[in-house]
């Protein structure tokens, strides 16, 4: 069975950089094959991992729920909804050396999709046998976990810059892990973006007020902006990049097994 990890955190705070860089970590130290989950309804970790973005499963769920009520219906005469999903499933699987990309898209739409969802677990359910990890890039809600559709989740990385707000905010999400029924071993935070590496005392008495466990801190880095701005894959950061350094030091501590 695969061990999974979910990153999440509110937006705009680097945490698909950081799942990026996890993946990147994974795979150079021989743990794949790694199978990355795209889960926020913004989807760019595609671009974190410079690799084009497959079809979405939102698209295909989509397109399979409204089968039956559309006038150009896409399913071939004789074929059922689960060998279509099936068929189609494989569409939204972008295959790497080491890793393999999958895209969630959007969340569902109006009307019941109570039947395409269970045959969406139960794909996913079936390709994670394949898999010694899955890495997923979460919203902040972490819907697609908590609907069930994704694997029980061992780990829970929780992503924050170094602002209060920004620390109360991930509080808020470690409140809803078990609203959602999750049961992880181990739920922890990363500081993102702390300028030179340190926090100061307001945000660590922060952390400490939300009942925070601090994993460790990823420092500022003017290089990881230049990266974004230029188009560059972040996984693509030098091996000497503060920013890598710094979270795999983090993940070495963790027990990911």
């Amino acid at each position: 069975m695969a061990y999974t990890i979910a990153v999440a955190g509110k937006g705009g705070v680097g945490k698909t950089t950081l799942t990026g860089l996890l993946i990147e970590y994974l795979c150079s130290k021989k743990n794949g094959p790694v199978l990355a989950v795209d889960a926020d309804a913004n989807s760019n970790l595609n671009e974190v991992l410079g690799v084009e973005a497959p079809t979405s499963l939102g698209e295909i769920r989509e397109e399979v729920a409204q089968a039956e009520v559309s006038g150009k219906n896409p399913i071939p005469a004789g074929m059922s909804k689960q060998d279509y999903m099936e068929l189609k499933f494989g569409d939204a699987l972008s295959e790497q050396d080491d890793y393999d990309l999958l895209v969630m898209g959007h969340t569902q739409g109006k009307g019941c999709y109570c039947f395409v969802n269970g045959l969406l677990t139960t794909q996913i359910s079936r390709y994670a046998q394949n898999y010694k990890y899955i890495v997923v890039d979460n919203e902040a809600g972490m819907e697609h976990i908590s609907r069930g559709i994704l694997p029980s989740v061992a780990t829970i990385i929780l992503v924050s810059d170094c602002s209060r707000r920004g620390v109360q905010a991930v509080g808020r999400i470690a409140k809803l892990i078990p609203e959602c029924g999750l049961k992880p071993k181990t739920v922890g935070l990363i500081v993102n973006r702390a300028p030179g590496g340190v926090l100061n005392e307001g945000t660590k008495d922060e952390i400490e007020k939300q009942g925070l466990t601090l994993l460790g801190v990823v420092p500022q880095d003017e290089q990881v902006f230049d990266f974004d701005c230029e188009g560059k894959p972040t996984v693509q950061l030098p091996e000497d990049s503060p920013v890598r350094k710094a979270l795999y030091q983090i993940i070495d501590k963790l027990d990911l097994s």
